[in-house]
């Protein structure tokens, strides 16, 4: 038997599921190691554990509850077959009433959407020019390249906004658990706004153009937008969509401030505790990692620690915010467990970035 087990590594590597996963499953009662080492906590699974794991593994991504899935694995060890059956008929039911429900509430929704007018329409459609500062402009795209979507399925998120509105360019960038937002002065312009979405690859171009010149020249025309710096230019077509309306996203609660020592808190959340999520967000791991606000600044939550005023959100996402920030120090703010985090810099409330929070499992 001893050739059989394997550690929480191998486990996770043969099961498909994470090693926070894992952990989160045996504090959960769920799928408990065969054999924990009293001095080091390292936890040991038998061979005989693997399928029950790959098992958990599947329906976790099929988005059963925890309620049930205890019950499948009950019904699965036990060899009931005909619990195990009825569990798994009775969530596709659920699903697919859900999946009705929802296709209901959207054809409403389209209808909705049909019927209204598209004001961001009108906005591409003005031509404009106007002078950029390369340095402001290439800081201001290297704080939210990070935040923008890689989802085809929402390919108005594929990009940058550039939103034009008198002598101020705001740079905008989402995929929805994130966002990021900076602010650029411009002359030459100073007249009516002005929206177009930038494709991430034309973004990175224009980045990459604003490293050398003083200035640049920014050209809006219908559905072209063109960056000019001496007699080098990046130029594209423009996103054929309408971005979310990303100033309503802006208005957070109030809450805690606390400045930060940006190295401190990243050697912090890069070695520091993790808790598994069933949410995966635009691609990235469960991994999370769990904040609170604390004495001074901000701590990196134990996984024993339910302090209420605790919020978790997705460590990569928070690890990229921190780079994106570009500062020694950092002001995270928290509005509560259901806010988002948001990250600003010292020197301008202008160029920040927020986080959605991620609901912990219990």
């Amino acid at each position: 038997m001893e050739s059989e087990m394997r550690g929480i590594g191998g486990m996770a590597r043969d099961s498909g599921l994470s090693v926070s996963a894992l952990r989160f499953y045996d504090r959960a009662g769920v799928l408990i190691p065969a054999w924990v080492d009293p001095v080091s906590g390292y936890r040991w699974y038998e061979g005989e554990q693997v399928d029950e794991a790959r098992l958990l593994a599947r329906l976790r991504r099929a988005g059963m509850p925890l309620a049930d899935i205890r019950l499948v694995l009950a019904g699965w060890s036990s060899a009931d077959t005909d619990l195990v059956l009825k569990l798994l008929e009775a969530h596709l039911r659920r699903l697919e009433r859900g999946l009705s429900d929802a296709r209901g509430e959207f054809s409403t929704l389209r209808a909705l959407l049909e019927r209204r007018e598209r004001p961001m329409t009108m906005l591409r459609t003005a031509a404009v020019r106007l002078a950029v500062s390369a340095p402001e402009l290439a800081a201001a795209l290297d704080a939210v390249r990070f935040a923008a979507g890689t989802d085809p399925e929402l390919p108005m998120l594929g990009g940058v906004l550039f939103d034009i509105e008198g002598e101020a360019l705001q740079v905008v960038a989402t995929d929805r658990y994130r966002m990021a937002v900076a602010h650029v002065g411009t002359t030459g312009h100073g007249g009516p706004r002005v929206q177009v979405i930038v494709p991430s690859p034309l973004a990175d171009a224009m980045r990459a153009l604003s490293s050398d010149d003083a200035s640049v020249q920014l050209t809006v025309d219908g559905d072209r937008v063109v960056l000019e710096a001496g007699d080098r230019q990046a130029a594209g077509q423009c996103l054929d969509h309408d971005f979310p309306d990303y100033r309503r996203l802006l208005h957070l609660p109030a809450g805690h401030r606390a400045l930060i020592d940006v190295r401190a808190l990243r050697e912090a959340v890069e070695n520091g505790p993790v808790r598994a999520s069933e949410a995966r967000q635009d691609g990235a791991s469960g991994d999370l990692t769990v904040l609170k606000p604390a004495a001074g600044g901000v701590t990196v939550c134990d996984e024993g620690d339910d302090d209420p005023g605790q919020v978790a959100v997705n460590r990569e996402f928070l690890v990229d915010a921190l780079a994106a920030g570009a500062r020694d120090q950092l002001i995270l703010e928290f509005g509560g467990p259901a806010a988002p985090v948001a990250i600003r810099r010292t020197d301008s409330e202008d160029t920040f970035s927020i986080l959605m929070p991620v609901r912990l499992e219990h």
